[in-house]
């Protein structure tokens, strides 16, 4: 290599070293953090269903193994903190009940694809079971006011499987995302049971609020509420925290709503719905144009 090459890439590095120092003046590394995070995940949902491990390891085994992991994470956060052993007696007692949500999740994803043939495919195969079973994990420790973990763990996912799920988002049982890329479902969004998803749906904020100094308001509700046993078609965009889609509602496919809707309607977008073949059959006052709302 060229020296001056050489000489450049000596002075680059020194550049960038006091650029981190300015932010970081610590110096903190948050590298092995990640990897202790990943592992973290993969071993808990090892450890959830480990007869589809790619190692055959004792579940008391990965449980060890996790709890390793999870010390590491929680030192770099919480560095000499008896806290430490709280949080992670706090996530043990926890399984079993992200064990009960993601057997109803399952039953859900079975019950709602013709294209599954049995528990185990859907486990092994469909990304939306690991994005799913990473974010009851990580909502745990977002419940407990753990910082960055929960957000890695399921950033880790959404890299995975292109399905973002933020950790406080709140989700009732038997819930499906079918084929998933695209997902997005936003902190302060609630999900009630029985809801299902398609790709590219968005559960997203509509606006920001700016404070006084002109920064974003943090800590407020953003998101949309979506009622019990909703259907939600590819591309569909629903934003807002006033947003409230009431129980059995059917929301049809790219439609943007910014409005609440109340139980048992349908809403498709306008050029949808201008074929009469469609709506010949249909009750009257049951379909919605997302236009209209």
């Amino acid at each position: 290599m060229d020296k001056s090459l050489m000489s450049l890439i000596e002075t680059t590095d020194n550049e960038l070293k006091r650029a981190d120092q300015a932010l970081w003046p610590e110096g903190e590394d948050y590298s092995s953090f990640c990897r202790h995070a990943e592992t973290l995940t993969d071993l808990l949902i090892q450890a959830l269903f480990p007869r589809h491990a790619s190692d055959a390891v004792s579940r008391r085994g990965t449980l060890r193994e996790a709890v390793l992991h999870l010390e590491a994470c929680l030192s770099h956060l919480y560095p000499d903190s008896p806290q430490i052993t709280e949080i992670i007696a706090t996530l043990l007692k926890g399984l079993p009940e992200v064990r009960r949500q993601l057997q109803t999740d399952l039953e859900a994803a079975y019950a709602g694809d013709p294209a599954a043939k049995s528990l185990d495919e859907i486990i092994l195969c469909y990304p939306a079971f690991t994005a799913i079973s990473t974010y009851r994990l990580a909502h745990i420790l977002y419940c407990g006011q753990v910082p960055l973990l929960p957000r890695v763990m399921t950033e880790y996912a959404h890299r995975l499987t292109g399905i973002d799920i933020h950790p406080g988002a709140t989700i009732g049982d038997y819930f499906f995302i079918d084929h998933g890329t695209g997902v997005v479902i936003g902190e302060t969004t609630t999900i009630g049971t029985n809801v299902k998803l398609y790709q590219h749906v968005t559960l997203g904020a509509k606006s920001f609020a700016v404070g006084e100094d002109g920064t974003l308001v943090k800590g407020i509700k953003r998101h949309p509420d979506i009622g019990d046993r909703v259907v939600i078609y590819s591309g569909a965009s629903i934003l807002g925290g006033d947003t409230h889609i009431g129980n059995d509602c059917v929301i049809g496919g790219s439609v943007w709503l910014t409005h609440s809707v109340p139980a048992g309607k349908m809403v498709l977008a306008r050029a949808t719905i201008t074929d009469p073949t469609l709506t010949r059959n249909l009750e009257p006052d049951t379909y919605l144009e997302s236009a209209m709302l």
